[in-house]
């Protein structure tokens, strides 16, 4: 049974929340409107250091030399409880808000189609609450909000983790908009993406091949030399790449030049390097086979996320003490209508991922138990560093209907929907209820951090990233 006091403070922070929606809803859709991929955020990071300018932050432009990152601190004095945002976009997914069918508002163009949009301006707003709090009651405590951009494959935050930038908080919150409400577990991917560059000579194909030495030959050749290592890593291991030059587009020319982009994942850093290691090993041999030669740099590493159960039922507790949104006929008769783009299996997926028994209904109501077992398919996120050197925890929240796949056109038109906007303010209180208990009850601030330091001690914090690896701009 949660205290009387503590359950008015909780509804007073909410009511906080509350008061300053419309302006956080309007940020969300301010940032869907203009979509910038990793590392070319300058309006969405403009539109979010207006923001915390207006509501009287502290402000750090440029975090960590990083143009499209920002910082803003309020209060003074006690803990430094961080909550993270992002609001990076991804390519080819322009959509249309609120259409049923792929409709690109830009040909090719960018979109929301991750929810980002909605991820840094529910952060924002739920540290906001926190600021409004602490200032109301004359509380020592200090809150930051950190506007993280390029969580899509630019690692922003494993920079920032790599040089200090969240040294001195005590710990750190963040969400995602999901299908489902509750935790989002903490099982990620570690990762690393490395560019291999092969170079050749050039010759005429037909008259003098014998002269050519083929760059995307060694490329090929390296693709098939990692096709036969996947019998061979860890059954958690993913290994995936994609061509970013094969040389031209003439046949009759021996490519001098190619290269490709290897993303290679585990469920711990330390498998992961060492998958790194035997990738570029085979990529020496396909220079070897070829008379070609290689050269490799890492454009981004992220580490796997730690575990904290002090934080996460702490989170979880304000997520049920809250609530789920408040949806009306409308929102589900939007869902249900967006549901009917979608394959069963991926509505099915979901269910599976989340380890809770199907049902009809076109939207999440409910709160997905903290010990529910699912099988999530894993992904990688930049938050993984951040839960090394700080004690972390992540809210999922439901934001778009049942079973829709994220990085599709399906998200992107559901990121400006009345259901999104409460998802996003309804999580925004629970971030900052749970912000506030580790500010105002010390147990739990100290609870997280034991659990971090016995972890942490028993298998030390290692950077992915070199000390000389810079951001990969575009």
């Amino acid at each position: 049974m949660r205290k009387a006091s503590t359950l008015r403070n909780s509804d007073e922070i909410w009511a906080l929340a509350d008061a300053k929606k419309d302006r956080f809803i309007a940020l969300a859709d301010q940032v869907w409107d203009v979509p910038e991929l990793l590392y070319e955020e300058h309006e969405s990071v403009r539109l979010h250091t207006e923001a915390l300018r207006a509501e009287g932050f502290r402000i750090t432009e440029k975090l960590g030399g990083i143009a499209t990152a920002v910082m803003g601190e309020a209060g003074e004095g006690g803990p430094v409880i961080a909550i993270l945002g992002e609001y990076d976009a991804l390519p080819g997914l322009s959509q249309r808000s609120g259409s049923f069918q792929p409709e690109p508002v830009v040909k090719d163009g960018n979109g929301h189609g991750c929810g980002h949009n909605l991820l840094g301006a529910g952060a924002l707003a739920a540290a906001t609450a926190v600021k409004d709090y602490l200032q109301r009651h004359g509380l020592p405590g200090r809150v930051r909000y950190y506007g993280c951009p390029a969580e899509e494959g630019g690692a922003a935050k494993t920079f920032l983790v790599r040089d200090g930038h969240f040294d001195d908080v005590d710990a750190a919150l963040s969400w995602h908009p999901m299908s489902f409400n509750g935790v989002i577990p903490p099982l990620t991917l570690a990762v690393s993406m490395v560019d291999f560059h092969f170079t050749g000579r050039a010759a005429h194909a037909a008259v003098a091949p014998h002269l050519g030495r083929s760059a995307l030959d060694a490329a090929e050749l390296m693709s098939v030399g990692v096709n036969y290592l996947r019998e061979h890593v860890p059954q958690d291991s993913r290994i995936h790449y994609a061509y970013l030059d094969a040389g031209g587009r003439a046949p009759n020319v021996v490519q001098a030049q190619a290269t490709v982009r290897y993303s290679v994942r585990s469920l711990r850093a330390a498998d992961m390097c060492d998958l790194v290691a035997r990738v570029g090993r085979i990529a020496e041999g396909a220079a070897l086979m070829t008379a070609t030669q290689v050269r490799s740099n890492v454009v981004t590493a992220m580490s796997e996320m730690l575990d904290n159960p002090p934080l996460y039922r702490l989170l979880h507790d304000n997520m049920a003490r809250l609530g789920p949104p408040d949806f009306d006929d409308c929102d589900r008769a939007f869902a249900q209508r967006m549901q009917a783009t979608l394959l069963p299996d991926a509505i099915e997926a979901a269910f599976a991922g989340a380890g809770i028994d199907p049902d009809n209904a076109p939207l999440h109501e409910g709160l997905v138990p903290l010990e529910a077992r699912g099988v999530p398919m894993l992904g990688s996120t930049d938050l993984g560093d951040v839960s090394w050197v700080v004690p972390f925890a992540q809210a999922g929240q439901a934001t778009h209907a049942l079973g829709t796949p994220g990085h599709t056109w399906q998200i992107t038109a559901q990121g400006k929907s009345p259901a999104a906007h409460k998802a996003m303010i309804n999580v925004a209180k629970a971030l900052a209820s749970t912000a506030l208990d580790l500010l105002t009850e010390p147990k739990h601030l100290a609870a997280s951090r034991a659990d971090h330091a016995r972890r942490v001690a028993a298998q030390p914090y290692v950077p992915p990233l070199a000390d000389d690896a810079t951001p990969h701009v575009p």
